[in-house]
């Protein structure tokens, strides 16, 4: 619940800042109970737009206003900035949570738009059809040239399986087409449910006809198509990009068509745009689009409905719809929860790395003095730290606890006034359908953030920097073999923690190393003997 102050006597200010169609703004426009004054004025420069957000109360913008810290800084009276529209990448996010400024963004409203777009270009892509108009328009009626592939029976592996891969899902059903889903956090149970075959990018590499990736860019998903993956795939596959450049690599992909293991890809984004004089564009098996995923009327419509809807709910009820960052909060309930945000992140960022299958239970443990005060803000801050892996800046304190519920997974949280030798203590526990795994944290006076258990081991360890977390068999000699395979590979250990369950028994070491190391490095590790898993993680 955010505070509001707004009275239904006051005037409040809606500035628009980008082109919106009409329709999208009706709501605010037949707003009764709100003295509501609609500005539209478009096409600012940043310095004219510091002075006219003065006495602003709500600022709408899509993608073209840019809206930087100076802007928000400037801003005297702004309390929600609405991005009509998906990415937030031009609002200083950071800025406005400083600012106690609600963002609020339109995650739905394209969803249509994007799928139809991706199965147009699949299409599009089987049956040659911009090349055979283009050939038609200069005066050439070549029929044999232009021998597509059917849709019918082939199969569609979709990467990345949220609303919009979903979406795509159904239609390619539609079109009688076998589709494997991948998804970080998609189940056999869901799969089912939607009629499709769950699979891992390799499987859908290795098996797919046409192949369509509809993941946000992440360091994890960038360059996810690349070499390796094409050398994967069979010959004759058909490539789709809709989602984000960067997600496929454009050279390897070139180097696929041109090889002739890639019959043809069909692309709607790139790395760099505008992508006028890609080399791509220059294969006659390549089909693109100017980034139009989201370009149709209704999407347009639907998205500054969202978020004009959002502006109305909020000035009434200080509640909204799809926030992106996180609301106020109150002031006698910060100062005892803030220090506590950084672990609780943490720790569940720990868990997503750890972790190899979809999430299906977490359950929260808050024990000591901090189980007295609403903990709420702890458990979202503790769910992004594990979405992050999949979802990078998609994902925060406020919408953490709607994308993890989304997808079925439990959440319970627990809070005890016994904390066991700790003055507080917080336990994360992940539950998969073959995996259960904890962790357990604390701040030390002086000292900060620890964690102090792993699992069933008691260990402290500060949760900063790139960790190599190790199973072994306790066993004379298993430390020193791990350091010395470290020091050939010319990777410097700066602490290590190590804790055993008994004499021989399960153990872990957890160590902190100065650099990132490789799949490579922990490969390398763990041909040692009595190591059991070699997991790397960055906190």
């Amino acid at each position: 619940m955010v505070t509001k102050e707004t009275t239904a006597t006051d005037v409040i200010k809606v500035f628009i800042a980008d082109p919106l169609s009409e329709d999208g703004i009706f709501p605010l426009r037949e707003e009764k109970d709100l003295n509501l004054e609609i500005i539209i004025d478009t096409g600012n420069s940043q310095e004219e737009l510091i002075q006219k957000i003065k006495g602003v109360d709500a600022l709408i913008v899509r993608s073209a206003t840019k809206v930087t810290r100076e802007v928000i800084e400037a801003a005297d009276k702004l309390k929600l900035i609405g991005r009509a529209g998906v990415g937030v990448d031009n609002i200083d996010l950071q800025a406005a949570t400083e600012r106690g400024i609600i963002v609020v963004n339109a995650p739905d409203g394209n969803t249509n738009s994007a799928a139809e777009h991706t199965i147009a270009m699949m299409t599009s892509l089987a049956r040659h059809i911009p090349q055979a108009y283009l050939s038609l328009k200069n005066g050439k009626w070549d029929r044999k040239s232009y021998v597509g592939v059917e849709l019918k029976n082939k199969t569609l592996g979709v990467i990345g399986f949220g609303r919009i891969g979903t979406e795509v899902a159904f239609r390619a059903k539609g079109q009688r087409m076998n589709v494997m889903a991948y998804d970080p956090f998609l189940t056999e149970e869901r799969a089912k449910e939607l009629g499709v075959t769950k699979a891992t990018v390799d499987e859908i590499c290795k098996e797919a006809d046409f192949i369509t990736v509809h993941t946000p860019l992440l360091p994890e998903t960038k360059n996810l198509i690349n070499k390796e993956k094409f050398a994967l795939m069979k010959p004759g596959v058909r490539i789709i990009n809709c989602a984000r450049g960067g997600i496929i690599n454009e050279d390897d992909l070139y180097d696929a068509i041109v090889e002739g293991k890639v019959a043809g890809a069909a692309l709607d984004v790139f790395v760099e745009e505008p992508a006028t004089d890609h080399k791509l564009l220059t294969l006659p098996q390549v089909i693109a689009t100017p980034h139009l995923g989201a370009s149709t009327v209704e999407a347009q419509e639907s998205v500054a409905i969202d978020v004009s809807k959002d502006i109305i709910k909020y000035f009434k009820t200080g509640t909204v719809t799809n926030p992106v960052n996180m609301p106020s909060i109150p002031k006698e309930l910060l100062a005892e929860v803030e220090p506590f945000f950084e672990l609780a992140e943490k720790l569940g960022s720990f868990l997503s790395q750890v972790t190899s299958e979809p999430l299906k239970e977490i359950n929260l443990f808050y024990a000591g003095e901090i189980a007295n005060f609403d903990v709420r803000p702890l458990t979202a801050n503790t769910l992004k730290g594990y979405l992050k892996k999949t979802h990078g800046e998609n994902v925060n304190d406020v919408n953490a606890r709607y994308l993890t519920e989304r997808v079925g997974v439990k959440i319970n949280e627990n809070k005890t006034t016994t904390a066991k030798g700790f003055t507080n203590l917080i336990t994360v526990e992940v539950k998969t359908a073959n995996e259960t795994h904890s962790v357990a944290g604390t701040l030390l006076n002086g000292l900060g953030a620890r964690i102090v258990k792993v699992e069933n081991f008691v260990v402290d360890v500060v949760p900063e920097g790139h960790l190599l977390y190790i199973k072994n068999i306790d066993k004379p000699g298993a430390i020193g073999r791990v350091a010395t395979k470290l020091a050939e590979k010319d990777i410097n250990i700066a602490t290590m923690q190590v804790g055993r369950e008994r004499v021989g028994g399960s153990a872990v070491m957890i160590l902190a190393i100065d650099n990132e190391v490789t799949s490579e490095d922990l490969a390398y590790v763990a041909t040692l003997e009595n190591i059991d898993e070699v997991k790397a993680i960055t906190l």
